[in-house]
């Protein structure tokens, strides 16, 4: 589905030598990121609560470190916004290279940060504002990593390029889970709670390297050169900016596409994080065992979300993504009763088919969410959705979780958020179907009649494709 125009023609095609290593650099950039931003989340179910919030309950002390856990969310459309704004006026790489490089060293910060007991108070305040510095690098980092693929990709396989980024989440949780695993296994429970929990977080350092790869490795996108030259033009006339364009004309689909995807990341962090703090403090659930299940299942994400996003290709995007969020719907209730067992096989059950619907969704969500908007304002645009999802959905997703759960006595309320969410994403799905259809209806009639089964183009004249992009900036924002 395109509800506005790809990608410009460009001057040159990059070769396929050249769209690999790009492909590959910003898949790795993804992975690292998203490892380090996931260690956090462990960590928080796990034992900072005990650690910088030791006063009160237990259960008081892991609302706290879901708190901070959130905070992330929160800082991360700042991150959409500047890096958004820069990376369409300055190139995608530089931004990307960046958010690298803060992530690497607020994580490894993290791993030597003091506790309360050394250092008081300071302690949970320096977490936080180091958790905010997570939350902008990673609000920074999904534009750019997704663009570089996307921008790349050869007619007919932007989703697949641009699900090479998505899998950078479930490798991202699998090679977390594995590191704490491993710490778990190599130490004592009270080395572990003493030194072995930092270990997953000095990994950081390694973000470094490839952020130094990436700046003298990888070229900048053919999309952005092409939209670079055109925004130029246009800054000499008008004084425009990415920002004020999307605040003026495209802010409704910004907020449609945040609304859509709110759903997949309230459910994911509910699953990797909720769920882990859940069944190891309320159902006595063993944590490696836990642990392993959630890595087990994000194993077969790497196989589920390219598929996702291949088919997407051919069918479009919108069937796909909204065949996801019916599946997390009508999932959410089996979910915990599956859970509430306190079996280790039906946690695994359960788990795995809300993972396979939540990889329905998130593999063609890149490439939909980058067809959204032309290239001079996609950075902007497609980061802001993505990242409004984050706070309204998986930053706030384990607080509410712990929030229900205490509240009613039952799981069932949790069942209830995501079924909630999963309504506003649907509605926001047809709104966009409705804009496209209304936005293709209004141009001239193409080759194609339903031009969703496509996720490129056809080739045009520049004044067409300025025409067209016009007629659409003015039905769809």
């Amino acid at each position: 589905m395109d509800t506005a125009p790809s990608a410009q023609p460009v001057t040159t095609t990059p070769g396929i030598g050249n769209r690999r290593r790009v492909a590959t650099a910003a898949a790795l950039a993804s992975a690292v990121e998203w490892y380090d931003y996931f260690v956090f989340g462990i960590a928080a179910a796990l034992v900072l609560g005990d650690l910088y919030f030791p006063a009160g309950s237990a259960t008081a002390g892991v609302l706290a470190s879901f708190a901070t856990f959130a905070v992330g969310f929160l800082a991360r459309p700042i991150g959409g916004i500047v890096a958004g704004h820069l990376g369409d006026k300055r190139g995608r790489k530089p931004m990307l290279v960046l958010a690298l490089t803060l992530m690497g060293v607020s994580t490894t910060a993290i791993g030597l940060l003091p506790t309360y007991d050394t250092i008081g108070v300071a302690a949970p305040i320096l977490l936080v504002l180091l958790r905010v510095a997570q939350g902008v690098a990673v609000g920074a980092q999904w534009g750019g990593a997704m663009l570089l693929a996307t921008e790349y990709a050869p007619e007919g396989k932007r989703g697949v390029y641009g699900s090479v980024v998505q899998l950078g989440v479930p490798i991202g949780v699998v090679t977390a889970n594995t590191v704490f695993l491993l710490a778990g296994a190599l130490t004592t429970d009270s080395a572990f709670a003493a030194w072995g929990w930092r270990v997953p977080f000095l990994v950081g350092l390694l973000v470094l390297a490839l952020a130094w790869y990436i700046h003298t490795r990888v070229e900048e996108t053919p999309a952005f050169r092409e939209a670079e030259r055109a925004l130029a033009e246009k800054e000499k006339t008008e004084q425009s900016s990415p920002l004020r364009t999307i605040l003026r004309g495209h802010l409704g689909t910004v907020f449609l596409a945040g609304g859509s995807f709110a759903v997949n990341t309230a459910t994911f962090y509910i699953l990797i994080t909720g769920v882990l703090d859940y069944t190891t403090r309320e159902l006595d659930m063993k944590k490696s065992a836990v642990l392993t299940v959630s890595l087990c299942v994000s194993l077969t994400q790497l196989v589920l979300i390219p598929a996702a996003a291949a088919l997407s290709d051919r069918v479009g995007r919108i069937r796909i993504y909204a065949l996801g969020a019916v599946g997390i719907a009508l999932w959410a209730v089996p979910l915990f009763l599956l859970i509430d067992t306190g079996s280790l096989l039906w946690l695994a059950v359960g788990t795995f088919v809300a993972s396979c619907f939540l990889s329905i969704m998130y593999g063609p969500q890149a490439a939909l969410f980058a067809e959204l908007f032309t290239p001079e304002m996609r950075y902007t645009g497609a980061s802001l959705g993505y990242q409004i999802a984050a706070v309204a959905g998986g930053g706030l997703a384990p607080f509410m979780m712990v929030l229900l759960l205490e509240a009613t006595g039952t799981s069932m309320a949790v069942s209830g958020y995501i079924v909630v969410l999963s309504v506003i994403a649907l509605v926001s799905i047809k709104i966009l179907a409705d804009r496209a259809r209304a936005a293709e209806a209004s141009a001239e009639p193409r080759t194609s009649a339903v031009s969703e089964t496509k996720s490129e183009p056809e080739t045009k004249t520049e004044t067409e494709t300025k025409a067209e992009s016009e007629t659409k900036a003015e039905s769809a924002g």
